[in-house]
């Protein structure tokens, strides 16, 4: 089981074993043991696009959840992400959530 908790200016995923505890580690933790599963898979495979991939796989819920949470209001999202609405709306196009 996943939770997602704002720790400060980190964002970290709590994670639920067998046994009912609950660790916390960073996102980033879990994006690089990701990666290394997948690496471990490739069996020296050439890999193309994996910056685009693994962006799409954070991207994509980021939208989503910034979407959710103010209520498909782009500019509010947009400021709350930094970014301005013209590129949130090319985002969210790209990701068919228009």
């Amino acid at each position: 089981m996943f939770e997602q908790r704002v720790n400060s200016d980190v964002l970290t995923v709590a994670t639920v074993n067998s046994q009912d505890q609950v660790t916390q580690k960073p996102l980033r933790d879990s994006v690089k043991q990701a990666l290394k599963n997948y690496f471990a898979q490739l069996n020296n495979q050439d890999v193309n696009d994996l910056y685009e991939l693994v962006l799409a796989e954070v991207e994509q819920p980021l939208l989503d959840m910034v979407m959710q949470y103010t209520r498909g209001n782009q500019t509010r999202a947009a400021l709350m992400m930094g970014i301005n609405r013209g590129t949130l709306r090319k985002k969210l196009k790209k990701y068919g959530m228009n």
